[in-house]
This record gives C-alpha cells, structure tokens and sequence, in this order.
C-alpha cells in the first residue's frame, strides 16, 4: 500500500510554527536486552525519529477520499541517553528524552509515528509526554518490537496513547491510522510470514505430519472438514510438503523456538531464559528434543548427528528394554536423586562423535545417576495415601483433573455411541454389585436422593480401543461409579473396565465389573481398576480439558481479537493480558509435543490418536458450556439457585474446585460487567459497533469455523451476551487452565498416582503374571503401569509444565499500572483485585477446616490451585492471566 505520508511529506514543515517544546522520556530494550551504552547514544538516536499525531486537530492534507488524519508534529531524533535501575523487572531498560517542537495547532498527541533506520530491531516499551499545553501527561504504552523501517511498507510504526475509545467515538485525527493498524495486522493471507511481520491470520492444523518419512508420521489434518473439526491455528505460511500438497512442511525440531508466531506474541527475554533453563533440564533428564541453545556454534553435520541421537532416544522410550519400577521405594529414588541412567552401548558410541561438551553430558548413558527431581505434593506427608479410595476418589473434585465427574442421573449407565456402528454399548453393572454400598438405599433411591456420581471415559475411548490396544499400550475403556458419603467424601463403589467386542465393533463390548478389596489378589486387581480407571482420566485430562478446552480454543480469540479490535477498544484491552504468551506455547506445542510421534503421544495412552480423539470431542465442544456455572449444570453437579449468589447450588458441597471456581468466577463476571458497564450505556450501543460485530462474526465464522452452524453461539445484541462471553473467554485463560495445568506435577509427578499408560492388561488366574500379582503385587503393578524411562520423560514433561516463571502476571494485576486513563475503569479492576486477594484468604480458612474432608484428604495435600497469587517456581498455586505455560 502507498504511503500517503512519506518520510518527505512528513519532513515538509514550516519551521517559523514551531515555537514550543513537549519534553519526554520512551523507555526502549534493544534486540539482546542489554543497556545502549552511552558511547552508542549519539548515533542510535539519531537513527531513530519519531513525529507526534494529533487526536484533535487535522491535517489540511487529508482528503475525505483517503479519510481524516491527525495533523503531524515535527519530527525529532531521541537525545541524552540515560540508564534506569537495574532490576528483575527492567532488566536492559534504556531510558531517552525526547523533544517535540510544536505550535499551538498540534492539539492533543493521541498517537506517534516512529522510524528505526538503526541496523536492528528493539523493543518499544513507553513514551511519556509531560505538560502537553492544555492537557498535560501523556502516555503511550507501546510494548512492541520495532524492526527496522526496511521491514515495512510504510517505513514507520504507529503507536496509540492510552485512551479507550469506542470505534465511533475515535477522534477524528485517530480513526484512519485506527483502522490502517488493524488491516496491518490481518495482512494479506498469503505468503511465508517471517520473524518481523505482525500478522494474525488462522489456519488448520495441517502441520502435525511429515509424510516423507511414512505413514507412521501422518496425522490427519484437523480443522476444516466434519470428520476432523478443530479450532483454528495461527497461519505460518510455510510451504506445503513435497510428497503432500495439503500439508505445511515442518522445521527441525532444533529449531522449534523459531517456529512464527506476530513478533509481540513471543516470550518475554525473561520468559525465553526460563525456557531455556527448564528445556535444557527436560532434556538431561527426560531425554526430550526440541529446545535450540548452544548449539550455533555447531557445525550443520553435528546438529544432524545431534538431532537423529535425540530422535532414537526419544522413539526408543516407550519400548520395554529399559530397566523397570520394581517397587514403590524404587520410584522414591526419582526424588532422593540416586536412580541411575540405564546404560546404552548404541548411544554411548554415539555420544563420542559429538565435539560439544554439553551435548555429551545430555546424552550421559553411562549409568549415573539422574537429576533429582523435587518431591510432589502428594506424597511430601504420606507416602501411601494415594492408594486409598478415598484419596482417589477426592480427586475427582479437588485434583488434577476436577471437571469429568458427573451425577449419575440413570442406571445401568448408558451409551451415546452410535448403536449401528458399535453395538449395545450400555453398562454391564448390575445392582448386584452396588446395592450392599448404599447405606440401605435402593439404587433408584440413591440417585433420586444424588447420591451416585460417574466418571465415564467409556463413549470418548471406544471408538479408539482397538487401535490403541494394537500399539505398545493396553488399556480398557473405564466407567466408575461413586457414592457421597454422610460425611461429604465419595467412595469408588465399582469400576468397570471393557474391551472392544471380539467379534467386531457391531458385537458391542466385552467387560469385567470390580469392586473394592484391600488385601490379595483381588486388592491388587482393584488397586489395578484404579489405575486403569486414573490412565483414561489422565490421557483425557491432557488432551481434552487441558490442551483442547483451554489451550487450543482460547487460540481463535486471540487472533479475531487483534484482527478485529483496535487497541483503543475497551475490549481489546479488557481480554489482552489474558493472551499473553498462548500463541507462543501453542506453536511450541505443536512443534514438539502434539505432532506426529511428538512428546504427547509418547506420555498418553492415545500414541498416534491423540489429536484425532480430541477432535471427536472438539464436535461436543460448547462455548457457553464454559462457563462454570454452566459446566456444573450440565455435569449434574449443581442445579439452578436463584437464591444463590452464583445462581447455582452444589450437590456436593464439599467440591473444592466448584467451591474456589464459583468464587473466582463470579469475581471475574462482576469484574467484566463493572467494566462494559463503563463504556456501553445500553444494548443499542453493542449493536453499533461495528468492530465489536467484525470480532464476534469472525469468531464464530473463522476461528472456531467448524462450528459456526450451532444455535448456542450469543448474537452479542446486547451488554448481557457481551458480559457472559468475556467472562468466559477470562475464566478459561486464567482460572480453568491454572486448575487443570498447575496441579500436574504435585499430584502427577509421582508417577503410580497418575500414570498416563497401561502396557498390558489384567493377568488371568493361572498365568505367570497372575501368580506375580499374588506374590509381588508392588512390581506386578509397575510392570503394568508406565515404564521407568517414560515416566521420567513425563516427569520431566510436567514439572516445567508446572512451573510459574520469574514474569507471570497473575489474575487481578496488570503488567503496567497505566493500561488506561478511565478512572472507572481503574477502580473496578482495584475492586477486583481486593475481590480476589479476599477470596485467597477464604480458600486458606477452608483449608484449615477439618470439616471439609475433601479440601486434604489421606494426602494432607490442602487445595490450592485456584488460590490467584504465587511465588516463582513449583507451588501448585496460582492463578496467571493466561495460558502461558
């Protein structure tokens, strides 16, 4: 596109007019986070200029054609360059003054212009005008990287103050560079995109395969299609593969941290050193390829021998050659740092071929001991506590995967599955194996009185059992059935584990019931059904209520909202801080772990259907379904209250997570409304803004395409509509996905808790491995459960995944105290923060009360993953802004 305002046009000034100066500090980081040094100040500032836009006053030039502009300053250079404190937080802050020379027609800055005709880029962090004449301050918040002008079609960036605006309510100076930024950022939707574009543009997930090296690396392309419905991704550009057309070729997996996302999108300089740190750890101790550090110093051929190393030790985990768990205190050593690297003779002839000191200590196999991983919350108090039933069931509410459970509303349990296709797939549980666990209820009068709850993980798995059970892995489709005790906890009355019917998938399904017993054979089988029971729950919870639910829809938001929504929009910057660092862990994730024999497969049960069964479920995915109250509702596990102050009562009342949830959920809507309350004064108002429309319609059109069709979607009429669906968007970036992701290592890092796979299934009596499971019950169960090497893969995995790094900004703070000037606006969210700092303390009083069985358990493990602050690091606690890890 021509510029209407070249660098010449903009130059032409009639110097006589300009007879005063704003005087102002920009606060900039330059492209390695290091300080400018004050022998660089002279010639860097002149190589960067900037020019200021009127919000108030128009420029004589503009025509009606080409839409109203501000009238532009006089342009200047940066001077007298000044360092600030050096701290966590600025961190290569390089502080310039900056004077504009006005006259008295400049009116109010409400933008500026800024050229970088250095050599490289930097980071735009502030720029503050003071005593601006009949105003006074002004301040920008820039936050972006600025490449050099080469890189851009207009040679300039353009940078808003930070007012709030609705679209028609936009100075008049404003509205044409409002609208120019946002079609800058949609780009043009074709071509490679490239480290410097800001472009957000969607795509399908089409880039998981690498179909030159066989079959087994291809995945089907999810997105686009009925049988394959997905959220979109951000669109790289990247050239197709050769051997398939439709397919996105793929980057070394040395190279993953370089994958596209828009440049702002990515890891803060602090956040990347935490990547690093943790990716090097992952990589010593879990064998994981995937993180680029030191090695552009390698030569391209070692990087080749280095990254097909990586490779075999990866492919080789699941295999059953490495050595095995043979008792419970044998997976204890993971923590006390003395289980030893099982020795390969193949990698240790490898490993002398690297130069590089540092890759040779990763491929260490010479029977050394690991790193020593911290000890999770789960067995800090009790070692064996994880084994009760009580345990396994309170987990159901206040762990790692709190959402599943359900009332069951209908006995025996029934199928949704389609019976054309897989036969009768109702339960085979009977009355008989509940009706003595009832305390003297029939099983009418226990459902009729909500008693009975499920975990059902049968209709998600079945279709895939077959293929599943053909891998490495052996598992059974799961239905466990529970019973609310007098004193509010639940107790496992029965598990049912099944199988695909031999006779074919029309013959139905073939299953064993179990009930509980503590002691011999029948006690190891049941502490077996568990686990069986904890794999399909474990598998479900990655793909499902973690990566689908959270990570991969809350992606389409992110992209219609900077598509769509102008950075003056009171929305825009009502949902920003809840994106933060989610388009970057997603493109991560699907580089390294969600691809075709990628991390994830290796660590879940699914392997190679691991996305495909998330698409399945993506078809019973609804937007207003998740919304908290919403999901219990639905669940069975609250019914409408009005009387309530969440409008739900629990059935449960001892549930932690919905008891913390409702909390922070009704907080964040209060927070939400007092906000929108704000700027829209009535619904008439919603259905004037266009950008508002453009935003929702490409929502629902674009980003979650494949279900643009369904009725539940809000019209987003009127204030109501546009409440609900912030508040939705905010609790699933920040409260459902610290609930479901920070709780993964302190209840999963110890793996017989939650394992993630099952290699084979139940031994029968008069085998070998039923006489073990009578005489070694410990090692019968770890043979059965994930194998050494891939546990401390997955170990590996989880802990950097449950980390808070050193920059997180947590629900109720913002990253910069000065997001906006509306005073309104500021005082809600102060109210906000004070709501949440309340509620914390709340949550630590029910901790503390021995009454509430569920918020401890046998574990003596409190639950805290909805509590919204914490410190650095492995806490379990801790509510960020957004999907960020």
């Amino acid at each position: 596109m021509a510029d209407d305002f070249d660098r010449s046009k903009r130059m032409k000034v009639d110097e006589n007019h300009y007879n005063k100066v704003i005087k102002g500090t920009l606060v900039l980081m330059n492209k390695n986070n290091h300080l400018i040094s004050s022998i660089g100040d002279e010639f860097f500032g002149r190589k960067v200029s900037l020019q200021l836009i009127s919000a108030t006053i128009l420029d004589s030039e503009s025509t009606t054609a080409k839409g109203l502009r501000g009238k532009l300053g006089k342009e200047t250079n940066l001077k007298n360059w000044t360092s600030t404190v050096i701290t966590p937080s600025t961190k290569g802050d390089s502080t310039f003054e900056v004077e504009f020379e006005v006259d008295d027609e400049i009116g109010i800055p409400g933008a500026f212009l800024i050229t970088n005709r250095h050599h490289t880029e930097f980071y735009l962090k502030t720029l503050t005008l003071e005593n601006v004449p009949n105003y006074g301050r002004v301040h920008f918040i820039c936050n972006s990287w600025v490449y050099p002008d080469v890189r851009y079609d207009k040679k300039y960036r353009v940078f808003f103050f930070n007012q709030t605006y609705l679209p028609w309510k936009t100075p008049d100076g404003l509205r044409r560079y409002r609208e120019e930024e946002l079609e800058e950022l949609r780009g043009n939707g074709i071509g490679k995109c490239e480290e410097w574009h800001r472009v957000y543009d969607y795509d399908v997930y089409n880039d998981l395969s690498e179909p030159h090296k066989g079959p087994e690396h291809v995945r089907p392309i999810f997105g686009g299609s009925t049988d394959h419905p997905y959220p979109r991704r951000c669109r790289t550009g990247r050239p197709p593969t050769k051997t398939d057309p439709n397919m996105e070729s793929r980057i070394s997996i040395l190279n993953s941290l370089e994958i596209y996302v828009p440049k702002d999108e990515r890891f803060s300089q602090l956040k990347m050193e935490d990547v690093y740190a943790y990716g090097i750890k992952l990589v010593n101790q879990g064998l994981l390829p995937g993180f680029k550090s030191v090695i552009d110093k390698i030569s391209d051929e070692v990087v080749g021998t280095l990254e097909n190393v990586l490779h075999h030790k990866f492919e080789s985990i699941s295999s059953n050659k490495f050595n095995e768990f043979s008792s419970f205190e044998e997976v204890l050593q993971l923590y006390k740092g003395v289980l030893k690297i099982p020795k390969s003779n193949f990698l240790e002839s490898i490993r002398e071929k690297i130069p590089n000191e540092f890759f040779r200590e990763l491929l260490r196999s010479d029977g050394e001991p690991f790193s020593k991983f911290p000890l999770p919350q789960v067995i800090e108090v009790d070692e064996s506590a994880w084994m009760t039933d009580e345990e396994f069931a309170r987990e159901l509410l206040a762990g790692i995967c709190p959402v599943v459970i359900r009332q069951l509303q209908e006995f025996p349990p029934s199928s949704k599955l389609d019976p054309a296709k897989f036969g009768n797939q109702n339960s085979k549980i009977t009355e008989d194996h509940i009706k003595d666990q009832l305390d003297d209820f029939t099983v009418l009068e226990a459902i009729n009185n909500n008693k009975l709850f499920i975990l059902d993980h049968h209709d998600p798995l079945m279709p895939y059992l077959r293929g599943i059970n053909e891998t490495s892995t052996k598992i059974y489709a799961t239905r466990t059935i529970l019973y609310l005790q007098k004193n509010g906890t639940l107790k496992p009355l029965v598990i049912e584990l099944s199988l695909p019917h031999p006779d074919g998938d029309q013959a139905g399904f073939i299953s064993t019931v179990h009930t509980p017993a503590s002691e011999g054979a029948k006690g190891s089988i049941w502490l077996l059904a568990k686990a069986y029971a904890n794999v399909n729950d474990s598998g479900y919870h990655q793909l499902i209520t973690h990566w689908l639910h959270t990570h991969a829809s809350i992606e389409p938001f992110i992209i219609a909202t900077n598509r769509q929504l102008s950075i003056l929009h009171p929305v825009h910057k009502l949902l920003h801080p809840h994106f933060r660092d989610t388009m970057n862990i997603n493109a991560l994730s699907r580089q390294t772990l969600i691809n075709a024999g990628g991390l994830l497969e290796k660590t879940v049960f699914p392997d190679k259907y691991s996305l495909e069964m998330s698409s399945n479920m993506y078809k019973k995915w609804d937007f207003t379904k998740q919304a908290l109250p919403a999901d219990l509702i639905d669940r069975g596990m609250a019914v409408e209250d009005l009387d309530s102050p969440y409008g739900v009562r629990l059935l449960i009342e001892d549930y932690p997570f919905a008891v913390d949830g409702l909390k922070i959920w009704s907080a964040i809507k209060m927070w939400v409304q007092n906000y929108i309350f704000v700027y829209y004064k009535n619904d008439e108002e919603i259905q004037k803004d266009i950008e508002l429309k453009s935003w929702w319609e490409e929502v629902r059109n674009k980003g979650h395409g494949d279900k643009k069709d369904q009725p539940w979607w809000p019209k987003m009429h009127t204030r109501e509509d546009l409440i609900e669906s912030c508040t939705i968007i905010v609790w699933v970036a920040s409260a459902l996905h610290a609930a479901v992701n920070f709780g993964q290592y302190p209840y999963a890092g110890y793996m017989p808790n939650r394992p993630s796979i099952t290699r084979r299934l139940l031994p029968k009596p008069g085998t070998a491995d039923y006489d073990e499971l009578e005489k070694e019950p410990e090692k019968a169960f770890l043979k059965t459960v994930t194998a050494q090497l891939q546990s401390i893969l997955g170990i590996s995995l989880i802990e950097v995944l449950s980390r808070h790094s050193a920059d997180e900004v947590y629900l109720g703070e913002r990253d910069t105290p000065e997001w906006t000037t509306d005073k309104e606006a500021l005082e809600a969210f102060a109210n906000f923060g004070a709501d949440l700092r309340m509620i914390e303390g709340m949550i630590e009083e029910m901790n503390l009360d021995k009454r509430l069985k569920n918020r401890t358990g046998p574990a003596q493990m409190p639950y805290t993953l909805l509590c919204p602050t914490s410190e650095i690091g492995l806490t379990g606690r801790g509510i960020p802004n957004s999907v960020s890890i």
